[in-house]
């Protein structure tokens, strides 16, 4: 299996390098090696490396950031993802899709089903559902599209480790209490991926860990996981607020749960828990932190 896969330096590009099988070939690209929305260089790349896999793991994330770069985060969600489509059916080769929740508007009440009708609410979660649709367009059976949710790491720039650093500097927080998910180590979205990949999974997926959260509930988890492991050295107040309280450029879903039933049991795997993941991660920092001093 030689695999090729975009956005290797992000989060979940990092994980798919650490937890990939022994067997497999690894071919990482991130944009200073390769810009997704350049449809010639994805050719020419795809071309001469001869892939008998495509994982893209390449996004433009910036939710905020994107009602006012609305340009750049389509040519990146769906102009990139376009190109990897075509240059995979050049091949004959799967492409393994990542996307969001994003594409859904939270206002359902339940879980959403791979097959509910997407309705985002923003330009980041519009131009990931044109990717999305247009991958399938291009693909059919040769694609998996796999949605998550709240993705965080060790390694990069996330909500974790965001709030462990505002933890550490200020006396008080507030945080988003009327936004529901599930936040997802990126550790277990890989290892989901990797094994839809040995299976031949296709289609539209979803995958996050097990259980749901508030972002307020995530910090307060966050903050007394890390004092436990001595990543904080005090506890601060921590407050729910409303989404109200807190005006972004961009709406977000309310409540965005994904229904991950039929994917869990076509892979025949068992998410942790949420909490349980979280703890995992910061072990990791806390063991990196060792080291370090």
């Amino acid at each position: 299996m030689r695999v090729l896969i975009t956005g290797a330096n992000g989060q979940l590009g990092y994980e798919l390098l650490k937890s990939a099988p022994p067997a497999a070939e690894l071919l990482g690209y991130d944009l200073d090696r390769l810009d997704i929305s350049d449809t010639a260089a994805v050719a020419h790349c795809v071309n001469r490396e001869r892939p008998t896999l495509l994982i893209n793991a390449a996004a433009y994330t910036a939710v905020d950031r994107a009602e006012s770069e609305a340009t750049l985060a389509y040519a990146v969600n769906r102009d990139g993802a376009v190109h990897l489509a075509r240059a995979a059916r050049a091949l004959d080769v799967p492409l393994l899709h990542v996307s969001t929740d994003f594409v859904f508007d939270g206002s359902s009440g339940l879980p959403y089903l791979p097959n509910a009708p997407a309705h985002p609410l923003g330009v980041y979660g519009a131009s990931k559902q044109a990717g999305d649709e247009r991958v399938l367009a291009t693909l059919g059976e040769q694609a998996l599209i796999l949605r998550t949710a709240w993705v965080y790491s060790a390694h990069g720039n996330n909500f974790v480790k965001t709030m462990l650093r505002l933890m550490a500097e200020r006396d008080s927080l507030g945080v988003v209490c009327d936004q529901i998910g599930t936040p997802t180590w990126a550790k277990g979205l890989a290892e989901a991926l990797w094994r839809a990949a040995a299976l031949g999974l296709t289609g539209i997926h979803h995958w996050t860990d097990a259980g749901v959260a508030s972002w307020y509930d995530f910090a307060v988890a966050i903050q007394e996981e890390a004092l436990a492991l001595g990543l904080l050295q005090r506890a601060i107040p921590l407050r729910p607020i409303r989404t109200s309280d807190y005006p972004t450029p961009a709406r977000r879903p309310a409540c965005c749960v994904l229904d991950k039933s039929l994917t869990w049991e076509a892979l025949g795997l068992e998410p942790l828990h949420w909490r349980v993941a979280l703890r995992q991660m910061l072990q990791q920092l806390a063991e990196a932190a060792d080291v370090a001093a």
